[in-house]
């Protein structure tokens, strides 16, 4: 199984909850397009949060409104960015990414889970050095596709790494050649069904026990489950 053979997994599992994938998108589409404007060309991170929410099949009226929102167009929210760091049961590294127009509310929600589940809160830093920030680009193969000729356009396009798994292939890029490589292979028509920056974790930790298996995959639940998180990234070797 490839480098993140356990996010698509998991990315299955969310598919199963569209309303709820559509609102945390919104919230990053608003941000994106208040803090850079409008016009995906002239704000990279705008134009990956779009990127990121038609692989999701967000439908299109929701991101335009997401954006106008954002940019001011129509009546929305004010959101706020920061991320928790702690250890899950077993000493398993966290991270959550947040996303929220109530801090308070939401750190103790966060604060809850971990509590509920054997972890704790850590300071920021505690664990972030466990983890190294990633271009992630996956495509799916499809019939008359040639993985040689892809990953070939992918080297080109100035990837880092590249992985081809049974049923797609995972192209990694530093974080800065992100945005070049993803329009690069737009360019020659590929489509992706995942585009995003995320976190990867560079060291791993097995649980063995009953229950901080059980507590681990409800932490990540209870988490995932929360509108306020946008993303959780974990060093569980699952």
């Amino acid at each position: 199984m490839g480098r993140i053979g356990t996010i698509i997994n998991r990315k299955g599992k969310q598919d199963a909850k569209k309303a709820k994938i559509f609102t945390k998108m919104g919230r990053v589409l608003m941000v994106a397009a208040r803090e850079g404007g409008s016009d995906p060309e002239y704000n990279p991170t705008l134009k990956t949060a779009i990127e990121k929410a038609k692989a999701n099949n967000m439908p299109g009226d929701n991101i335009d409104r997401a954006v106008k929102k954002g940019a001011g167009e129509l009546e929305g929210m004010v959101f706020e960015e920061f991320t928790y760091e702690g250890y899950g049961p077993g000493g398993v590294a966290v991270l959550v990414e947040i996303l929220t127009d109530n801090k308070n509310r939401t750190a103790a929600d966060v604060r809850s889970y971990f509590s509920k589940t054997g972890g704790n809160l850590g300071a920021n830093g505690c664990v972030g050095f466990l983890f190294d920030q990633v271009g992630v680009l996956v495509i799916d193969l499809k019939e008359g596709m040639d993985p040689e000729t892809l990953e070939m356009d992918a080297i080109e396009s100035g990837a880092s790494d590249f992985s081809l798994e049974e049923d797609h292939v995972e192209i990694f890029t530093e974080p800065q050649d992100f945005g070049a490589v993803r329009d690069y292979l737009k360019e020659k028509g590929y489509e992706f069904s995942m585009v995003e920056l995320r976190y990867l974790p560079n060291t791993y930790t097995r649980l063995s026990g009953e229950e901080d298996l059980k507590n681990m995959a409800r932490l990540i639940d209870l988490l995932e489950d929360n509108d306020d998180v946008q993303n959780v990234y974990h060093n569980w070797e699952e």
